[in-house]
């Protein structure tokens, strides 16, 4: 059974003498444990249908299923526990609480779940180990780079353990090495921990870490592929062949 269905949405910015149909009739599924990369050109919807699936931005027309609740319909205090409890958010810029240490940002939504504290310590030191990152917990973010603070973002997402990780342009604001290390953890706890992964991205080396990869363009499904036996590097080659069917407005993406 799939555990997110996005049915028939569509999302209108702006008034009758300026609209904008910036998500156009989308539909998809994603199963449980599933990886998926969403990518298009800037302007393409991406961030849009993104920001609907994590409620962040309300649908004009259409319904978001996560297992099995419309998610669409959700207000106030159900709305509130729904984000808490069930969705993990990784945003590029890391959002990042600069007066907390690293220990202290990850282990504040657990405090907001209002957790015994021994829980707390545990589950917050069991993730920074996963995510490598137990050498900083007792830093601030200044005190750190680029790619510990997204490691630091990406263990406070998970560590609720969310039926959901939504991950917006991740490595967007990471070098080439601390990308690389941030995907392999995805793919790790992808793997191992059965964590179901939505990651926008313009990037094909970080969609090409995904098992699937859906393409907007002006709003709608443009394509997909599924990496299936595929190594990587064959994964990348048929991200790569999609993106150049998808137009100039995509290479200046790139």
């Amino acid at each position: 059974m799939s555990l997110l269905r996005i049915q028939n949405i569509e999302k209108y910015y702006g008034n009758r003498s300026n609209l904008t149909k910036a998500v156009d009739d989308i539909s998809f599924s994603v199963e449980k444990g599933e990886f998926t990369a969403i990518m298009g050109a800037s302007g393409s919807g991406k961030t849009t249908l993104l920001n609907c699936i994590s409620t962040i931005d309300r649908v004009t027309a259409g319904h978001i299923f996560l297992e099995d609740q419309d998610i669409t319909q959700l207000k106030g205090r159900e709305l509130n526990k729904f984000r808490r409890d069930k969705l993990g958010f990784i945003f590029q810029d890391f959002n990042l609480m600069d007066t907390l240490t690293a220990y202290e940002n990850i282990a504040l939504a657990l405090s907001i779940q209002k957790r015994p504290a021994k829980d707390i310590d545990k589950a917050v030191k069991n993730v920074a180990e996963q995510l490598g990152i137990t050498d900083v917990l007792g830093k601030y973010p200044y005190e750190m780079s680029g790619g510990q603070k997204q490691r630091v973002a990406s263990a406070r997402a998970i560590v609720t353990e969310p039926k959901l990780v939504l991950a917006d342009e991740p490595t967007g604001a990471l070098d080439s090495k601390s990308s690389k290390m941030l995907l392999e953890r995805f793919n790790y706890l992808n793997r191992e921990h059965n964590a179901t992964i939505i990651m926008v991205t313009h990037d094909s080396f970080t969609a090409s870490y995904a098992s699937r990869v859906l393409f907007i363009k002006d709003g709608k499904l443009f394509n997909e592929i599924i990496r299936g036996n595929d190594s990587r590097r064959q994964f990348f080659d048929k991200i790569i062949n999609v993106v150049t069917l998808l137009g100039g407005d995509v290479s200046d993406a790139l």
